[in-house]
């Protein structure tokens, strides 16, 4: 754990640097790479663990940027992102216990299925309570704040993942994608588990699309709640190694 921590702490000051020498392009992109960092991290700590393949990412994320839009004005920077995260946990939790009883390509349709259902939501809402959709964000922190928010994200979405590996919180995630009627018999109340993980990555899923709101002058339904900040979260997971095992439920 110590080495992980060292080599995380390395690459955090390094990034943490970037903005003081890298131009505006290399910023941007190093802010993209921190997004994605912190979702697939998160997105793996629980999915790649319990084999269970979300595609809800992007409604997560899309709950973050309008809670940002809608508060930033009125909280301040940290407590929208703050509650950006806890609204998307409070989602996860609600959505979690109607679908978590199942697996494969079933649950991997329905959280799709429901991130759709969340974004349609949205823009009816906007069109007969605002009769516009999308929101004009007049309150923008500098670059940098941005910058280094998304940074720490990614930072303690890595260190959660390193912790949360190692306790029983985390055993008992592995345990159920191992088996999760064994994991049941051997007392892990496998429910509360799924319900936990999968809170836990909807609060980092939250809060980084709070942080990242603020990218765009305007934001609506369409672009927030894009389908492909999911796939793309989950490819990228998969592809770098963060999660494993994953081919009996990419064949199911």
């Amino acid at each position: 754990m110590k080495r992980d921590f060292l080599i995380l702490f390395a690459l955090a000051g390094w990034a943490l640097a970037l903005p003081h020498y890298g131009s505006e392009f290399a910023v941007s992109m190093a802010l993209t790479c921190l997004m994605y960092a912190a979702l697939a991290t998160s997105w793996s700590l629980f999915c790649g663990s319990t084999r269970y393949l979300s595609l809800a990412t992007s409604a997560f994320f899309g709950i973050g940027a309008y809670v940002s839009a809608l508060g930033l004005e009125s909280l301040g920077w940290f407590a929208a992102i703050g509650l950006g995260a806890l609204i998307a946990a409070a989602v996860a939790v609600v959505m979690g216990a109607a679908v978590l009883h199942l697996r494969g390509t079933c649950f991997a349709v329905l959280t799709f299925g429901m991130t759709e259902l969340i974004r349609h939501a949205i823009t009816y809402w906007e069109k007969q309570v605002t009769g516009t959709v999308g929101r004009v964000l007049t309150v923008v922190p500098e670059r940098d704040t941005i910058y280094l928010t998304v940074l720490g994200l990614a930072v303690l979405a890595v260190a959660v993942s390193i912790v949360v590996r190692r306790n029983r919180f985390g055993l008992a995630m592995a345990g159920i994608g191992a088996d999760e009627q064994r994991a049941q018999t051997l007392g892990v109340n496998t429910r509360l588990v799924k319900i936990g993980g999968f809170a836990l990555i909807a609060a980092f899923a939250g809060a980084v699309g709070a942080a990242m709101s603020v990218r765009w002058t305007y934001i609506d339904p369409v672009t927030v709640f894009n389908p492909f900040i999911g796939f793309q979260t989950v490819l990228i997971a998969l592809i770098g190694g963060a999660a494993t095992l994953w081919g009996p439920v990419l064949a199911a």
